[in-house]
């Protein structure tokens, strides 16, 4: 009930919906905003897009039970349903399912739990950010880098054989100067006695 200046419960989980479902439509992150029974109340259309589903399949279902239920993951519940009540919130938990539109997709999620203490309304925000080419980036620069070692380590047992080799050759080389030099003295003396 709206008295002077004040706004009601109601009225200001309005206002506040307005902001928050705005704000979440315009970010790139793919986004679910769930009610405090985990139940989706809205996307934005990054998720949409990202995820090649529609509103219908969308909202007012649990998050586990979305498309071929690939959200229901144990640690994602105990996440969800134990960790996020007692601290509201938390980052960085890393997601790898082959989707059935998709793909086969490596997405970190993060969520956040907001509410009133006015109407004790909740919902959580879930983000999610597809990280699966980073992954695959930095997969093949370490394969890279093991191609890279390994080839090194054989062109330096090669040079290095190659060395071992010069270095025979180069011992060789001086012994048979050595033996020129004897054979010179020899040819030396042997002019001198006659």
């Amino acid at each position: 009930m709206k008295t002077g200046n004040t706004l009601d419960a109601d009225e200001i989980w309005n206002v506040a919906w307005t902001y928050i479902s705005s704000v979440v439509d315009t970010l790139h992150e793919s986004f679910l905003v769930l009610n405090k029974d985990l139940k989706v109340i809205s996307a934005n259309r990054t998720f949409y897009i990202f995820f090649q589903v529609t509103k219908e399949e969308t909202e007012g279902k649990k998050v586990y039970e979305l498309g071929n239920r690939q959200w229901d993951i144990p640690k994602l519940k105990v996440l969800l349903e134990d960790i996020l009540p007692n601290n509201t919130f938390f980052e960085g938990f890393k997601v790898e399912h082959k989707f059935s539109k998709i793909g086969l997709k490596i997405i970190t999620l993060n969520a956040r739990r907001i509410y009133t203490s006015a109407n004790k309304q909740e919902i959580i925000l879930l983000a999610m950010n597809d990280v699966t080419k980073e992954i695959q980036l930095e997969e093949q620069l370490r394969e890279y880098v093991n191609k890279l070692h390994i080839e090194v380590a054989r062109k330096t047992a090669a040079l290095e054989e190659r060395v071992n080799e010069l270095e025979m050759m180069n011992k060789q080389m001086v012994g048979r100067e050595l033996k020129m030099i004897e054979l010179k003295n020899e040819i030396e003396k042997l002019k001198k006695s006659h």
